[in-house]
Formats: structure tokens, sequence, C-alpha cells
């Protein structure tokens, strides 16, 4: 939901660094690679309880997650470039609950089960849209230039991050923080749903 608004004011940051890097002979894939190394430090980091360190390796991480397009565009885009880009932000996503569980099993498991469960679906309904829009040969720039047809919904990435940081800041709520955010990857996959069911049959009809 807020990614739209994000990007507006990020994108000539952004832009203006991966020309910088891509001057510099900085690859994209070099940046989405090194954002995960980061994510999973942040991980690490979670692990041992030091939520200071996890939430500023969440934010190098995910600064990296943007400059890696960035690069691209000032150099050249490859469906390789962005499928190595989709498949490292899922794991990112994936990482993060996962060090939470692995940090406190007896207060964070469920909670952590129930959010990587509404990742996963809330994901699947994602790429599976991206694709059947693909296969009918639908675009859209709603979040900007991207390899995937980008649906917009209420959960996206400026909120899984805002959530991934607040668990640092907030490590005594995570239960709360978690289950309410699951409800809303829930809410985003039943919508995204609803959204193909329309576009898919008007697409056929037409």
């Amino acid at each position: 939901m807020l990614d739209g608004h994000f990007r507006k004011r990020l994108d000539p940051w952004l832009d203006h660094a991966g020309q910088g890097l891509a001057r510099r002979g900085i690859e994209a894939n070099t940046v989405t690679v090194t954002g995960f190394g980061i994510g999973l430090a942040a991980a690490i980091a979670v692990v041992l309880d030091a939520y200071v360190w996890a939430f500023v390796l969440i934010g190098v991480s995910r600064i990296c997650d943007g400059l890696d397009g960035a690069v691209a565009r000032a150099t050249q885009k490859t469906d390789f470039g962005g499928f190595l880009d989709i498949v490292l932000d899922f794991a990112f996503y994936g990482l993060i609950p996962f060090a939470f569980i692995l940090a406190d099993p007896y207060e964070n498991g469920v909670a952590g089960g129930l959010l990587l469960l509404s990742f996963y679906v809330n994901g699947a309904s994602f790429l599976a849209f991206s694709i059947m829009a693909e296969k009918r040969g639908l675009s859209t720039d709603a979040r900007g230039t991207k390899s995937l047809y980008f649906t917009t919904g209420l959960a996206e990435a400026t909120e899984t991050i805002i959530v991934f940081l607040a668990f640092c800041l907030f490590p005594q709520w995570f239960f709360e923080i978690a289950v309410t955010f699951a409800l809303v990857c829930f809410y985003t996959a039943l919508s995204r749903i609803i959204l193909a069911r329309a576009s898919f049959r008007r697409e056929t009809q037409a």
C-alpha cells in the first residue's frame, strides 16, 4: 500500500546512487546478493538478541534491494537479474521471522509460524497473478519498472520492512505484531484472488 508513495520520493536518490555504482563497474546482481548477505547477518543478529544491529542491518539490506534495480536500469536489465531479485527477496522475508522463532521458540513459535504461512500464501498469490498477467500480455508501472507484473495490496514491501523493524524495536511484542500482520497478509492474498477472478474473467470474455 505504501510502496508507491515511498518510490516516488526514493527513486530519484536510488537512481543517482545506482548510476554511480554502475560507473564503478558494480553489477546489479552483485548488489542483490550483497543485500541478501546483509539480511542474513540481520537474521543472525536477531538470533543473538542483538536487536539494534538487526535493525540497522535490515535497513541496509533493503537499501541494497532498491539499489539493485537502479543499477540494472543504469546498465542492462536481465531476466536472470529479475529472477534472482525475487527469489532472494522472498528468502529474506522468510529469514527474519524464522530468526525470531529460533531466538525464542516458546514465545514466538506459533505467531512466527502463522506469519510465515501468510507470507507463503501471499507470495503464491502474487507470483501466480504475475504469471497469468504475463500470459495475457498485461503490464503495469504502478510500482515502477519491474521484471514481473506487480499487483498492489495492503501488505507490500514497505509494510513488511516496517513490521520487521518494529520486531527489533519491540521484540517483547513479537506475538501481537506478527499475528496482526499475518491477518493483513491473508487479506491481501484474498483481495488479489478477487482481483484475479475479475481481471482474468474480463480478459477471457474480451
